[in-house]
């Protein structure tokens, strides 16, 4: 086992996967600390290298394309000190940082774990039930169903929608861009047979963001819904077929189950595979025993 212990947080090895959790330093970011710990299985990783500097040093995990719903989701976008897969390293440590890299290296030379793109999320994502409110409203999820609800700051064309709500069946995509420069941000949910060019400040399907501290915790809303949603990778047989023209982007549970009664086999082997993947990730000690139990209850909803 290697472990490094540092202001920033603390990772260990254990030769199957990585343990990542964030420290109390004022530095760390206001995403990773509301994240927690994050177990990264060994498979997931595509390698991890360390940077050594006058001051303090950087030890970085790269991640395998498609193994991390939070990294889909956000892009590659996260700022520093809320990317969770990045720990700072004081002078003293170099040794022990260079130690851990080389542990983890080894293990992915003698498991043979390839460091090509994935077809499946490795991680589970962020629990849900979960809320946010930054920018111009407040999403919340709670693994079914996304819910927008707006502020005073809204503009008065959005605001008079009301408060939305999106079954998870009928969203597409999931996208976050943060505010950068003049530039604002946003957290989009994109529907199904609904496109839309609005800018965030006026689509009733996005939250307007302004670069300011609770920004970055839109991103755990956008991988907790990312992490649920079909896998870009997966072959277009695997994914569930898309809703009538006819039918509206707030459509019910109930209209949700009925499109899922008469989807084809492959949709419901899909599900099945998920059950199955949901068992390897709980055995594995990625997902926790409530975790489980609430994936599965989704999963069996579905079908």
């Amino acid at each position: 086992m290697a472990e490094i212990i540092q202001k920033d947080g603390t990772w260990v090895f254990d030769g199957d996967a990585l343990r990542l959790t964030p420290g109390r330093d004022k530095n760390v970011g206001l995403l990773r600390r509301s994240l927690g710990e994050i177990t990264v299985p060994l498979r997931a990783l595509a390698g991890v290298s360390f940077e050594q500097g006058r001051r303090s040093g950087r030890l970085r995990l790269r991640l395998r394309d498609g193994a991390d719903p939070l990294l889909h989701a956000t892009g590659g976008r996260l700022a520093e000190p809320h990317d969770p897969y990045g720990l700072t390293v004081e002078p003293d440590r170099y040794g022990v940082a260079a130690y851990l890299v080389d542990e983890v290296r080894n293990a992915l030379l003698l498991e043979q774990v390839p460091a090509g793109p994935v077809d499946e999320y490795l991680l589970p994502g962020p629990a849900v039930p979960l809320s946010v409110s930054a920018g111009d409203g407040t999403a919340s999820f709670d693994g079914e169903q996304v819910r927008l609800e707006w502020n005073w700051k809204t503009e008065d064309a959005k605001a008079a929608a009301g408060t939305r709500t999106l079954a998870l069946a009928d969203i597409a995509a999931v996208e976050w861009q943060p505010a950068v420069g003049l530039e604002n941000g946003h957290l989009r949910f994109i529907v199904r047979n609904a496109p839309t060019e609005a800018p965030a400040k006026y689509d009733p399907n996005a939250v307007e963001l302004w670069g300011f501290k609770k920004d970055p915790l839109m991103a755990l809303v956008a991988a907790a819904v990312q992490a649920r949603l079909p896998h870009p990778a997966r072959p277009a047989a695997e994914r569930p077929a898309p809703l009538p023209a006819a039918a509206p982007a707030t459509a019910t549970v109930t209209a949700s189950a009925s499109a899922s009664a008469s989807g084809t086999e492959d949709e419901h082997d899909a599900l099945l595979r998920r059950l199955r993947e949901l068992g390897d990730l709980h055995r594995g000690g990625v997902l926790t025993d409530e975790e489980f139990a609430l994936a599965k209850q989704a999963v069996l909803k579905r079908m």
